[in-house]
């Protein structure tokens, strides 16, 4: 085998080592539960209609809402912006949606900021200095949970994850394996380039 050859396969062989490595990660991280005694549970946004959650969202919010309830957390922090013409940020809706489902407003922050998940981490980030807090868990998607630790901790935070275990993202294998797919690409986007992966309207960018 010439030197070129070699150098093709031994690419090849790298790349496919990191790809199912970084694959592997995706799936154990989404199988793992890190609950425990946090500062704030963080609620990372995904579509809202006129102030009404998405299904995805809705089943993130019911989460952390337990959480609270479980007594892990002071507060839970709702997160994300609003696209053009929105009236209601996706934070904002998922304030309104825990207030009327039992969690008291002033157990709540609302970080009305961020059109992706590393815009909006950033701003918790920085809400999280101003206010004195460090540890968080990070509610979103399993197949979501490792890059949005890997974005928190990368923003500042002390980070755990806490997924979902309902929602459509979790209804299907069909859907879990295109989620784990996806995630793993914008995973390896982010390591590359520290920048988000352009998404539909998911909350998983």
């Amino acid at each position: 085998m010439t030197w070129a050859a070699r150098l093709v396969v031994g690419t090849l062989l790298t790349a496919a080592i990191i790809l199912g490595g970084t694959m592997f990660r995706v799936w154990q991280t989404a199988r793992v539960d890190g609950d425990r005694a946090v500062d704030a549970v963080v609620v990372l946004g995904a579509a809202q209609y006129d102030g009404e959650p998405s299904p995805i969202l809705a089943a993130r919010l019911r989460h952390a809402a337990a959480l609270y309830q479980e007594g892990l957390a002071p507060r839970i922090v709702t997160v994300g912006g609003n696209r053009a013409g929105d009236e209601y940020t996706e934070a904002e809706a998922g304030t309104r949606y825990l207030e009327r489902n039992g969690v008291p407003a002033s157990a709540i922050t609302t970080v009305a900021e961020g059109a992706d998940t590393l815009g909006s981490l950033k701003a918790v980030a920085a809400r999280a200095s101003q206010d004195g807090w460090n540890t968080a868990l990070i509610v979103s998607d399993p197949w979501h949970s490792l890059r949005a630790r890997t974005m928190a901790r990368d923003s500042g935070l002390e980070a755990w994850t806490s997924p979902t275990r309902s929602g459509p993202v979790v209804q299907t294998r069909e859907t879990q394996a295109r989620y784990i797919l996806r995630e793993t690409a914008a995973l390896l986007y982010y390591r590359l380039t520290h920048a988000s992966a352009e998404t539909e309207n998911t909350g998983l960018g």
